[in-house]
């Protein structure tokens, strides 16, 4: 019998929460800006946020916070809702922070009434000195002092567009000692004349993220927060804004982040990777977007078994990318159908096989399943891997070389008899005799061979582009070290193959079908493929570098 699985901490505080009847129902919440498209980071809070309403029968609601007009795009909206489905989630409800616009607003005019915000017209550096350090206490200015009425109708000249960008701020009037420095007097508005991708030109003052998110928690009854350990400091100036608003008493919880290694996770990093044309796009595959993982043949169940491997934590840590490159191939290894492709061609010619002669052969479709099987042509000439051929062998060589025998995949045994090279000392073809009772499944010869390729009958196989992806960094932790992370991009992480050779007539030959190519790794179909011009990603290569029981 299996061992249960335990609670992580917010599953037991959820637990607790039912038990105790705080609530009868949980909501969560997913909170994304639409200022970018999905990271794997983000794919973490995803089935963190959903997996707790599926596991605990509760819902959650898709909430874009898009209070910063000047970054947001309904692209990066679309692209979310896209990437959530495709992950296989569902909302409840879809909202946006600009839906609660008025009400924000009224909120902070409640504020102003109660004393508790002021316009302040001082400009952004002396706000920022006068806030002081962490280790020097904040310093009240002349404008904290002004009055309700005063403070009501420059709030209201804000709104109508009377000052413009940065000449006026609302500031919450909360503690200029506090240890917490985001509870000195922190922005609450700020003048933005700016065109929102849903309200148009009716507001020009926008709220900040610290009052926007949690009154949205409350206006629609959230009632667990979950957010990244960077929000703790936050979480007293959320429960603030609750208590003196007097509003549904929504509660934040914080995790640890994700962070990879090989990767960059800042959007603004990865705006900077797409614009500046180190990447084709969000969607690139060496890009650790949703989308970006999908090109590159990643599937929804397998990103979903990565973060419900790497838990959920109190304390940031980097975890190893070959956990996810695991989760992939363990799923792709039962799942593939096989493929023989040869990406770098070599001509190999059996001399002794009749001219016109040509053979259907039965080979392995998937693992572990003998009545799971395809049929391939065989004839005179064969293209094989350059890398198994060496004109000079090395120690423990099992693959061809002049004299050497080695069995060709579900076909015959052949030994290499002679090669031939161009002007340039390339070897360009080999010839081979086979052994005709050798074959595969009705093997009579008693000859045994330690190596074993895979070949393509050059008759009938058809070309195809393929693109061997890499880790887009060469340093483990490029946002941490000194200098521009673009100075750590890995020049060799995408190769183009164009001449490279695959079985014909592909079953499912649709983008995102998945195949082993034997011996090379795991691929699937690209959306730039075109009938007669199919092109092929690399999901992951066969060699393992994560081991099974690693964290």
């Amino acid at each position: 019998m299996s061992e249960e699985k335990s609670l992580n901490f917010i599953e037991e505080i959820v637990e607790e929460d039912l038990r105790n009847g705080k609530y009868e129902k949980i909501l969560t919440r997913f909170p994304p800006e639409p200022n970018g498209f999905l990271h794997i980071g983000h794919a973490k809070s995803i089935c963190l946020n959903f997996g707790l309403a599926q596991k605990y029968n509760g819902a959650t609601n898709l909430r874009f916070d898009d209070t910063n007009p000047s970054t947001e795009e309904t692209e990066y909206v679309d692209s979310i809702k896209e990437d959530l489905k495709w992950l296989g989630f569902n909302w409840i409800n879809e909202f946006y922070a600009s839906d609660y616009f008025d009400q924000l607003y009224q909120f902070a005019v409640k504020l102003i009434q109660k004393g508790l915000a002021y316009v302040d017209d001082s400009s952004s550096d002396k706000i920022a000195l006068e806030k002081g350090t962490p280790t020097e206490v904040g310093k009240e200015n002349e404008f904290r002092n002004r009055s309700i009425e005063e403070n009501i109708s420059l709030f209201e000249q804000m709104k109508n567009g009377a000052f413009k960008d940065g000449e006026k701020v609302l500031r919450a009037k909360i503690d200029m000692l506090s240890i917490n420095m985001l509870m000195r007097d922190p922005i609450i508005y700020r003048i933005k004349h700016a065109h929102h991708h849903r309200t148009g030109d009716k507001w020009c003052i926008y709220p900040m993220y610290d009052f926007a998110h949690g009154q949205s928690d409350s206006i629609e009854k959230i009632t667990h927060s979950i957010c990244t350990l960077e929000f703790i400091p936050h979480r007293s100036l959320y429960d603030w804004f609750i208590e003196h608003l007097e509003i549904f008493p929504s509660k934040q919880y914080e995790f640890a982040r994700l962070n990879m290694t090989y990767t960059v996770m800042s959007k603004r990093k990865l705006l900077q990777l797409v614009n500046e044309g180190h990447v084709s796009g969000w969607d690139d595959p060496r890009m650790p977007t949703i989308s970006g993982l999908r090109r590159k043949g990643y599937t929804p169940s397998s990103i979903r078994t990565f973060c419900d491997k790497i838990g959920v934590a109190k304390r940031d840590n980097l975890i190893d990318i070959s956990l996810l490159e695991f989760c992939i191939k363990d799923e792709l290894n039962a799942t593939a159908s096989r493929l023989m492709a040869v990406l770098n061609p070599l001509k190999l010619i059996i001399d002794n096989y009749e001219e016109n002669r040509t053979e259907e052969l039965i080979t392995e479709n998937l693992p572990n399943d003998p009545e799971n099987t395809r049929t391939v042509t065989f004839s005179k000439e064969l293209w094989i891997e350059q890398e198994d051929f060496m004109e000079v062998p090395v120690k423990k060589w099992f693959r061809l070389a002049p004299g050497m025998m080695v069995r060709l995949k579900s076909a015959y045994i052949v030994k290499c008899e002679s090669f031939k090279k161009d002007e340039s000392g390339n070897v360009t073809e080999i010839h081979c005799s086979y052994i005709p009772e050798s074959k595969s499944g009705n093997d009579t010869s008693g000859i045994k061979v330690k190596g074993t390729i895979h070949w393509l009958n050059a008759k009938d196989a058809q070309k195809a582009e393929v693109r061997l992806y890499n880790r887009l960094f060469k340093v483990e932790n490029p946002a941490m070290e000194e200098g521009d992370f673009k100075d750590f991009i890995n020049p060799d992480s995408l190769q183009i193959i164009k001449r490279a050779y695959i079985e014909p007539n592909l079953p499912n030959a649709k983008a995102g079908a998945h195949f082993q190519f034997i011996r090379n790794g795991y691929f699937c179909i690209d959306r730039d493929s075109k009938p007669g011009a199919i092109v092929f990603n690399r999901t992951v290569s066969l060699k393992d570098s994560f081991k099974v029981g690693e964290k």
